[in-house]
């Protein structure tokens, strides 16, 4: 098979079997914002051949310090298409699908939701969701069709890019989400496993007065808002787009 000059380092790395199953790999990404961004970046970058970007919001100026997509250019934008256009110019060949969703089983049930996502045919599941409830949502209906995932945990208030951690789900301490997530797991009667990316570095408090804070979630419709760096949420997108490929990898190996 011709080398893809693209994608040619990497093959060097891999060998040419994984660079094809890489290119017939379907991966689909939940959540654009500081982690899921960067992560279909480095999917696309890797020579991933067909993903799907889902979220429901629109580029807003806050998200310029962490978010992929968000430019002064992309403002008011939808975060899928604006993701989209980018990852296009990148890798022309790669099946690239905006959904302009919030995924959620509430209303369809987990059958009907998962379809409509297209869930049951995907070899892995990105989850960098921030809400909780659809968080849950989206690890039951994976598990539900036995499809890999990979979930980020909480990246808000951290600073050291070195304290994230990889690890079952179960076994994650340090990260409040981590603890929420288990325990709504627990109270769905949730026994699965899966791997999480996690920092154990302890949640700091928001720098910034009182008054700047409800500025900012006066203006996102929100209660209060969580400080945030890009060197942390972008090593955290990079280390579940590396899981991914580790494993698509592996598994060519095998064949």
């Amino acid at each position: 098979m011709a080398i893809n000059p693209s994608f040619q380092r990497l093959e060097l790395l891999t060998g040419a079997d994984a660079a094809a199953a890489l290119s017939h790999t379907r991966i689909l990404v939940f959540g654009l914002g500081g982690v899921g961004s960067w992560c279909a970046e480095a999917l696309v970058r890797s020579g991933i051949g067909n993903i799907s970007l889902i979220d429901f919001d629109t580029v807003d100026i806050t998200n310029i310090n962490r978010q992929l997509e968000a430019t002064s250019r992309t403002i008011g934008q939808m975060k899928t298409e604006a993701l989209a256009e980018r990852l296009k110019e990148i890798n022309p060949d790669c099946c690239i699908t905006p959904i302009c969703a919030q995924f959620s089983c509430q209303d369809e049930g987990i059958e009907k939701t998962a379809e409509r996502f297209g869930i049951p045919g995907a070899d892995y599941v990105i989850d960098a969701i921030d809400s909780l409830s659809c968080k849950l949502d989206l690890i039951e209906t994976a598990a539900r069709f036995s499809v890999t995932l990979y979930s980020s945990m909480g990246m808000a208030r951290r600073l050291d890019p070195t304290r994230l951690r990889i690890a079952d789900i179960w076994e994650t301490h340090g990260c409040p989400l981590a603890r929420h997530v288990r325990e709504g797991l627990r109270k769905r009667g949730f026994k699965g496993n899966f791997t999480a990316v996690y920092s154990d570095e302890p949640p700091l408090e928001n720098a910034s007065n009182d008054a700047l804070d409800g500025a900012l979630g006066d203006a996102l419709g929100k209660k209060s808002v969580n400080g945030s760096a890009v060197t942390v949420t972008a090593t955290a997108g990079m280390i579940l787009a590396s899981l991914a490929i580790r494993d698509a990898i592996g598994k060519a190996g095998h064949e």
